[in-house]
């Protein structure tokens, strides 16, 4: 090639380009695999003579075939200088990541200002595209010359529809993406394990499954795949999920290979520098992260005998929650199958506001990713507050049941407030309020306190407004003959109460103490049998009872607990801690008891996934239909 006239490019079939006479001098020297990738060619670039050369060809070699047999020539017409010399070749994939990832695809919308915008609109609470907020005491009446400490009040809010699902077709299984009109676009980042270990059907399964995230993207959503094993690289940057965009990611996805140790905390360093970085931003972040492995490179127990290992060293502290730079960027972890670090994984999504999910079989990893996906695309809320104030001076707040939701209370214990977050279309919350109730001399009513919710609009950036239009209020008789126990008020104990035995009967299993840990939840579950609502058949109080019945089962042994109790019980401790679906056991099963939190926006994409083949490129137009059990049934431990 002549100085003055351009340079040749070299496409190798993982995608990766590459200046000719760069990689042929590499080619000469015995490499026969991408140095971005290692990926094996199937055909190499060959330096032809230079009467070639001048015509702007490129000749490539079958790596297996012999030398004396017919050269397999691919011609490559490079544009002539004069139309070249204004233009610049550019390729989704680069050999060289630039130091800083501002080189996300543009938006159109300006970039977002770094203050808050200042605007507000009132709605009460019945006014359409407003949270719903409800409160039901414990009881309805608390006799005046009786003090009740600890009486529970609880907060029951549910997000708005999208109008997405208000003028929702009939088809679910249509495979375009999902209207963006009505909803908030994401920026998601893929943060996927390539290891030696996801070689096979693990890393087809995964291909598959990510094909089918992508085709679910629409045109304003913009994806980013970070692919790790011993190091971390990404394929490519923040791009739109537009047509040309999602055949560009599909190509992309097809092009991983699977080699190499298993650096958890490099590939979400990268993905979190992709976030960091970007210029643009959509309303909604999010991160995906799936490993099969442990991490062998950044996390080591410290010495010692009651030492701790410090997961949050895989974590960038830029996007922890409540820390670093504020980003509020979650991390919802997957575990794939029983070799991964359960623990590891649970500790990443809850340091970072985000779910864990165990996929145990390997044919359902497109469900759990649906059904993740599902909730991403359908944000309603951003940034929720909910205060809590006391009405009657004598009154003051004992404590606020959360969840793993942050929670502060004024010094003087009259106000308290709940940091929800974001809250995708129809999803509910249930907090429960404890205050102390003194005795009242005088009056047959009482005013306990006021429920007020901030938050922002995710599509129009205004703060949005909206209080229960009536105060919170108790009977105060002299005697009160009859006592309405609320339902909602014991079925949400019952929750806690079973959340809380989780936790027990974990700490109690990894002290090695498995009998300790099943009597555990054996009383729970004996108890919650006995609670009002479970005597009235509530549903989730029966789908409380299986799942405690399934943990004693994975406890029953050491060698059953570390291949899949552990997990298990961490994804149901982080579904019930965040009141959000996640992926375990038969969960995505329609048929199973355990689709605690799924919203319909879920249940839309679960089905899509179930009813849909997506192949690597365009999706069939006959798809096979699976069958609804996405998870086989488990055999019994022995």
């Amino acid at each position: 090639m002549k100085p003055g006239q351009g340079h040749a490019i070299f496409t190798a079939e993982c995608s990766h380009a590459f200046h000719f006479h760069c990689i042929t001098s590499n080619v000469k020297h015995g490499s026969q695999s991408c140095p971005v990738c290692r990926a094996k060619w199937k055909e190499i670039p060959f330096q032809s003579p230079a009467s070639d050369l001048a015509l702007g060809r490129a000749r490539i070699n079958p790596v297996d075939w012999g030398h004396d047999d017919a050269w397999m020539t691919v011609l490559r017409q490079l544009p002539s200088p004069r139309q070249d010399a204004s233009r610049q070749i550019s390729s989704l994939f680069h050999a060289h990541e630039p130091a800083v990832f501002d080189d996300d695809e543009v938006l159109d919308q300006q970039p977002e200002s770094t203050e808050r915008s200042s605007s507000t609109r009132d709605v009460d609470n019945n006014s359409i595209g407003a949270i719903e907020v409800k409160t039901y005491p414990e009881v309805s009446a608390v006799p005046r010359s009786t003090s009740h400490n600890n009486f529970t009040v609880l907060i029951h809010l549910k997000a708005p529809l999208t109008s997405g699902r208000q003028n929702s077709g009939t088809n679910q299984t249509n495979m375009q993406p999902t209207s963006q009109s009505c909803r908030a676009p994401v920026d998601l980042v893929t943060v996927l394990d390539v290891s030696g270990s996801m070689a096979g059907t693990k890393l087809a399964l995964l291909k598959r499954a990510m094909g089918f995230v992508i085709q679910s993207l629409g045109p304003c959503d913009r994806l980013s795949v970070i692919s790790f094993s011993s190091t971390a690289r990404r394929l490519f940057p923040l791009r739109r999920m537009t047509d040309t965009g999602r055949q560009q990611a599909l190509q992309a996805v097809n092009s991983l290979i699977s080699n190499g140790g298993t650096n958890i905390a490099e590939g979400l360093r990268k993905g979190a520098k992709v976030m960091l970085d970007r210029k643009w931003k959509n309303p909604v972040s999010s991160i995906i992260l799936l490993s099969d492995g442990q991490d062998t490179y950044t996390v080591c127990s410290p010495g010692g005998a009651h030492s701790r290992t410090d997961y949050s060293l895989l974590l960038p502290f830029s996007i922890h929650r409540n820390g670093g730079t504020g980003f509020q960027i979650p991390v919802h972890a997957f575990g794939f199958g029983t070799d991964h670090d359960a623990t590891s994984m649970h500790a990443i999504s809850e340091t970072s506001g985000g779910t864990f999910s165990f996929i145990e079989a390997e044919g359902v990893i497109q469900d759990a990713f649906a059904q993740c996906i599902g909730g991403l695309l359908s944000v309603v809320v951003q940034e929720l507050r909910v205060g809590v104030e006391c009405v009657h001076p004598s009154l003051q707040l004992s404590s606020i049941k959360a969840g793993s939701y942050h929670t502060s209370v004024t010094p003087d214990a009259r106000t308290g407030f709940i940091e929800v977050g974001d809250l995708y279309a129809e999803e509910e919350r249930d907090f429960l309020v404890n205050i102390n109730i003194p005795i009242n001399g005088s009056g047959d009513e009482m005013s306990l306190f006021k429920v007020r919710c901030v938050y922002r609009d995710p599509i129009t950036k205004e703060l949005v407004k909206c209080e229960e239009a009536d105060e919170v209020k108790i009977q105060r008789p002299e005697i009160a003959r009859q006592v309405v126990v609320s339902m909602e008020v014991d079925r949400q104990r019952n929750r806690l109460r079973a959340a809380e035995a989780m936790v027990e009967a974990r700490a109690a299993a990894e002290r090695g103490d498995l009998t300790s840990a099943v009597a555990v939840l054996e009383s729970c579950q004996r108890a919650l049998s006995e609670t009002v609502s479970a005597r009235a058949g509530d549903r989730l109080c029966v789908a409380l009872g299986a799942e405690l019945k399934e943990m004693q089962e994975r406890m029953a042994n050491r060698r059953i607990y570390e291949a899949s109790g552990r997990a298990y019980v961490l994804s149901g401790l982080s579904s019930h801690s965040w009141q959000r679906a996640t992926a375990r056991g038969d969960s995505t099963d329609s048929a199973t008891l355990l689709q605690a939190y799924q919203t319909p926006s879920m249940v839309d994409m679960l089905t899509r996934s179930q009813t849909m083949f997506v192949s690597s490129g365009a999706p069939s137009p006959h798809p096979p239909i699976r069958p609804a059990r996405s998870f086989p049934a488990r055999p019994l431990p022995r």
